[in-house]
């Protein structure tokens, strides 16, 4: 059990940070950046040349597309050191030939199969003591690694507050513990979340308090019992939405204070809500049903139907490969910086970078979804339970009403007759999923957030042609249309397994449904009609007998009133 000592500092909420960039009017000095760029020289691969990297996390969404980019773009690099943790009895050399033989990065070993020698597996685990690492190993990272990737991270949106705590915080101590015997590093890459500081109007690039101290926290997630815990959390949450948002601002505070003394190299990466690839590694890679994903195939299955969201704000996306070369490029301008002015103590300043997309280049939620909507139509799924449809919904009773009649109702329906039939229902169960589900999103998806990218835009703004080439971040002439499209087809593909040969049977599928779905409406249309057509009379009767009765009473309690 690790015991973390209480640290009192206040980060003040207005530390903002500060680098230094040199600028000049020179021409010469003009002629000599003019011929950089043109030379085809990637400065951000020379820099990772000889490097020798530690990533957590590389067996996530993110971790893999970054492990990919820096094996292709940056494979004059000296070793990428992969903390990955033995799962199910597979050691994690066996793990190191499974993950590559994920579908990302089979274009890499057909060009270069020998990259693959530079890439070393450390046996570890963050959530155990000196992350699970041996002597060896930490004598190893120590003197090698000079460049830290911290990717890894419990992402999910519905968990209690310890094992996020233990994972998110707990295990952001231990590596920067590791990370303080590291005597070459230049530059530390912590991923958090644009949704840290969800009380926060504007997320600027900058540090913010948590809502408690994290070492106070931590002590209380190793003293206290669950029963506890789960007591006090809505409390220590203070208004976030969830044990998620809360853990990333607990360890960007830990990191702020525990750099008060250490003066560690750390740059903060805050990306938004990490969605298909755009590019690279592939056009509409995707890995995991978490966020808009999930939601998409719900509603291609057609079993959701209903959506509370705003459809006026901007979905505040990115695309995994932009978010990745954004983390690429701030662990070389901080590298750069810390190697070429260690002596600075601004140098040694947590730094931030939010990785978003300005809200004027993003699709709004309802553009976003109707564009969805239209090419599910031509990318239709093989397997649906209902015809894909439904709509998002501005009134929160609306789409409670929507729920109700659209989601559940339907699903007992169905669930009823699996029963009669001696199959076993599910529909009621996967409802009830997708409403905790649509209940974490819509937080996200009601709220008009503005993320601050200053910092961000910057980066990009000094790279040379080449290195804008290789490391994207822009967004400003990409088609979103085309994004979406294989965006779905990605999910088709890389999730449900579905490729394109299975298009024909699908679009047959979605001829039925479609043609079910109508035949359904109107059978519903004329049952209504016709059961009001025949109680007509009768309704009308009831209703003219009524309306006597109550002017009789009204007339003879007004006789008595006067007569009295």
């Amino acid at each position: 059990m690790l015991r973390a000592k209480v640290i009192d500092e206040q980060i003040p909420s207005t530390t903002t940070i500060t680098t230094t960039t040199t600028t000049t009017s020179n021409p010469c000095n003009m002629e000599i950046l003019k011929s950089d760029a043109d030379s085809g020289v990637s400065e951000i691969a020379n820099y990772y040349a000889g490097k020798t990297i530690l990533i957590t996390g590389a067996t996530g969404f993110m971790g893999k597309v970054l492990v990919e980019k820096l094996l292709r773009s940056c494979s004059d690099l000296e070793a990428i050191y992969m903390l990955i943790r033995s799962k199910k009895g597979v050691e994690p050399s066996v793990r190191k030939e499974q993950y590559f033989k994920c579908v990302i990065f089979s274009k890499l070993l057909e060009t270069n199969p020998e990259i693959l020698q530079k890439v070393r597996v450390v046996k570890g685990d963050v959530l155990e003591p000196n992350l699970g690492l041996s002597t060896n190993d930490i004598n190893t990272l120590a003197s090698k690694v000079q460049i830290v990737f911290h990717c890894a991270a419990n992402v999910r949106f519905d968990q209690p507050l310890r094992p996020m705590v233990n994972m998110n915080v707990v295990g952001t101590l231990k590596l920067l513990q590791l990370a303080e015997k590291m005597c070459n590093l230049e530059a530390l890459v912590h991923v958090s979340t644009s949704y840290c500081q969800c009380n926060e109007r504007v997320l600027e690039e900058r540090a913010y308090p948590a809502p408690q101290n994290p070492f106070t926290i931590i002590e209380m997630v190793e003293t206290m019992d669950d029963a506890a815990l789960a007591e006090i959390t809505p409390k220590l949450l203070n208004g976030l939405p969830n044990t998620y948002a809360y853990s990333k601002a607990l360890s960007e505070d830990l990191i702020c204070r525990y750099n008060i003394n250490k003066k560690l190299p750390v740059i903060i990466t805050r990306p938004s809500i990490v969605t298909a690839a755009i590019h690279e590694p592939l056009p509409g890679w995707i890995e995991g049903v978490n966020g808009p994903t999930g939601l998409m195939i719900g509603a291609a299955r057609g079993v959701i139907r209903s959506m509370h969201c705003n459809p006026d704000y901007a979905s505040t996306v990115i695309p995994v490969d932009k978010a990745i070369n954004g983390m690429i490029l701030c662990g070389y301008q901080r590298g750069k910086i810390s190697s070429s002015s260690s002596s600075s103590s601004n140098t040694k300043n947590v730094e931030f970078c939010n990785l978003c997309i300005s809200s004027k280049a993003l699709m709004s939620w309802g553009e976003s979804i109707e564009t969805g909507r239209r090419f599910f139509y031509e990318t239709p799924l093989s397997f649906a339970l209902w015809y894909p449809g439904g709509s998002i919904k501005r009134n929160y009773y609306h789409h409670l009403f929507c729920v109700i009649f659209f989601h559940y109702l339907p699903a007992y329906f169905i669930d009823f007759w699996l029963l009669i039939f001696g199959r076993k229902p599910f529909l009621v169960h996967v409802q009830r999923k997708i409403s905790t589900g649509l209940k974490l999103l819509q937080y996200y998806t009601t709220k008009d957030w503005d993320f601050r990218n200053e910092r961000f835009q910057e980066l990009s703004s000094k790279l040379n042609e080449t290195d804008e080439q290789l490391f994207d971040t822009s967004v400003s002439q990409v088609n979103w249309d085309i994004y979406i499209s294989n965006y779905i087809r990605g999910m088709r593909t890389y999730i449900l397994g579905e490729s394109d040969d299975t298009l024909p049977y699908a679009k047959i599928v979605l001829r039925r449904l479609y043609i079910l779905d109508w035949v359904s409406k109107i059978l519903l249309f004329t049952l209504t009609f016709w059961f009001l057509w025949t109680h007509l009379d009768g309704f009308v009767e009831k209703s003219d007998a009524f309306i006597r009765s109550s002017l009789c009473i009204i007339y003879n309690e007004h006789n008595t009133t006067v007569h009295t």
